[in-house]
């Protein structure tokens, strides 16, 4: 019998039937309320832009807009469920697309050998990153910025800060970005599909488990025998290899390869993926939680501009969800914290 069935009191392997509370749990505001704010942001925005907002046409361009952004705070569940900092991501995005680009149109190598260069390019990233941060023991945070500004010293290098981009840009690569099913883009099922391989590593796996345990005890994960400098290091490594695929299907959307483009994704990554995690798990990074993070972001960045709203409303919007974020976030898991420490003082 488990704590939580004793706790519930109840025997073990039973599954008991929801009950109103449960219910009223799973649906309060503190395990949904992106959702609940997505409602209402969409209903303001529907009365602020009547005629171009409550449409289909509008849910599709969020969709279509957001499917970067979601693979770029999808790229970051892995590390920061690992309690590991990725800044240097947003570098990844733009070296990978710019790889790809440089090595099609100047190099005039086949678009699937390119592709694979670029993501192999962008795991060396990873690698790199956990030297630094595992191997030499240098704080994720400053480890991963500097090894950001190495990736843009090396773009600047070999494109002399000019987006790369050709007639090799277009045919079956910009497929890859641009194809559309009933108006919907390819990179949203992307998006969609890597959510659910997160989801499924997160919660169905022993190794999602020892992620989740890493980073929420790091000394106690390692008492307890899980190989944590193992797991924080193959957590950058997955962060740079998303962040490879996010800037091929960004290069493919856009039809180049650009040095700069990928850091305008370094705010709303990181404000999907804290906001997010104060959805559905309570203080734990997941991936549905920051893909509803990233429609509400989507849906506000569309609004804002259906609303003729000024240019800095849009950065203002994702600064105030990011440090809503923060603070909900950093709430919950002192939360989490307080109720552990009671239990294990209760049963000493």
């Amino acid at each position: 019998m488990t704590d939580t069935e004793l706790a519930k009191g109840r025997s073990p392997g039973s599954t008991p039937a929801p009950t109103r509370r449960s219910w009223r749990t799973l649906l309060g505001f503190r395990n949904v309320g992106a959702i609940y704010v997505l409602i209402v942001i969409s209903i303001f925005f529907a009365f602020l832009a009547p005629h171009s907002f409550p449409n289909v046409a509008t849910v599709k361009q969020v969709l279509n807009t957001s499917a970067i952004t979601a693979l770029a705070g999808l790229a970051l569940v892995i590390p920061l469920s690992a309690r590991v900092f990725d800044l240097s991501f947003a570098y990844t995005i733009s070296l990978s697309g710019c790889i790809a680009a440089e090595l099609m149109t100047q190099s005039h190598i086949p678009a699937l050998w390119a592709i694979l260069i670029a993501v192999g390019a962008s795991v060396a990233v990873g690698l790199v990153n956990g030297i630094v941060v595992v191997k030499m023991k240098i704080d994720s945070f400053i480890g991963t910025l500097a090894t950001g500004s190495l990736i843009q010293a090396l773009i600047t290098l070999f494109t002399q800060d000019n987006t790369v981009t050709g007639s090799q840009m277009t045919g079956n690569f910009a497929l890859i970005g641009q194809k559309a099913f009933g108006g919907i883009t390819l990179p949203v099922v992307y998006a969609l599909v890597i959510a659910f391989a997160i989801w499924y590593l997160m919660e169905h796996t022993p190794t999602g488990r020892r992620i989740y345990a890493t980073g929420f005890n790091y000394d106690a994960a390692r008492l307890a025998n899980i190989r944590v400098d193992r797991i924080r290091f193959l957590s950058l490594v997955s962060s740079s290899f998303v962040a490879g695929l996010a800037g091929i299907v960004l290069a493919s959307t856009i039809g180049a390869g650009s040095p700069t483009t990928g850091v305008s994704y370094l705010l709303p990554a990181y404000a999907a993926a804290f906001l997010g995690a104060t959805q559905f798990k309570g203080g734990r990074f997941n991936a549905w939680g920051t893909i509803v993070a990233v429609l509400l972001l989507g849906v506000g960045a569309t609004g804002l501009a259906l609303a003729s709203a000024p240019p800095w409303a849009d950065s203002l919007f994702t600064g105030v969800v990011l440090i809503a974020a923060l603070g909900a976030n950093g709430f919950q898991r002192r939360s989490i914290r307080s109720i552990v420490s009671s239990r294990h003082s209760g049963g000493s």
